[in-house]
């Protein structure tokens, strides 16, 4: 079985039922529906007309999801060329005049998105997949995701969600952040930061 052949669907909005592609899973690993459903029940009403950043996007289905339930623009970052591909052929069946795609690193490639959010004198929500730290070449994926956190200026942000593995304590503040909340869905944690 190919990898081009597994899908999956955008579940609300004005773009419901399109079918996504999703990259081969030794590429990137795929939100699990009850996480993204637990999120988009949270902010549903928030994100409409708001920027969103997808970092470690993969397939784009959040950034995609939030673009389908109207949000106004959506920011992706992926490195990997094969997700890059199916992101790019993703965001072609939706509206990719809302769209910007950021290939290559993302901790390098964020300082050019907060550029263009300061530019644009806009709040963006972030929302953080970094691969699991357990992948080879990944050790310290969560370090230096939280030092980007970090660096990140609070006029830029409206909030900051992170998907990561459970078992990992994400500190109560990072730089001009604090966790607001965390829900846990078996193996994977979402956590929200807010500026304090």
């Amino acid at each position: 079985m190919k990898s081009s052949s597994i899908t999956k669907k955008i579940v609300s909005g004005k773009f419901k039922n399109k079918v996504l592609k999703l990259p081969s899973k030794s590429t990137t690993r795929s939100s699990k529906a009850i996480v993204l459903e637990s999120f988009f029940n949270t902010i549903q009403f928030e994100i409409i007309d708001a920027t969103f950043v997808e970092l470690f996007s993969g397939s784009g289905s959040i950034g995609l999801e939030a673009l389908s339930r109207g949000a106004k623009e959506i920011i992706f970052m992926e490195r990997d060329h094969e997700a890059l591909k199916v992101l790019k052929e993703n965001i072609a069946q939706t509206d990719p005049a809302s769209c910007e795609v950021y290939s290559g690193d993302t901790f390098v490639n964020i300082q050019n998105v907060i550029k263009t959010l300061q530019r644009r004198k806009a709040k963006a929500y972030f929302y953080i997949d970094p691969p699991f730290s357990t992948r080879e070449g990944m050790e310290d994926i969560y370090d230096k995701t939280i030092a980007m956190i970090a660096s990140l200026p609070k006029e830029c942000v409206k909030l900051i969600i992170i998907e990561h593995m459970s078992p990992l304590e994400i500190p109560k503040v990072i730089g001009s952040f604090c966790i607001k909340k965390s829900k846990k869905f078996g193996n994977t944690t979402l956590t929200y930061l807010e500026s304090e």
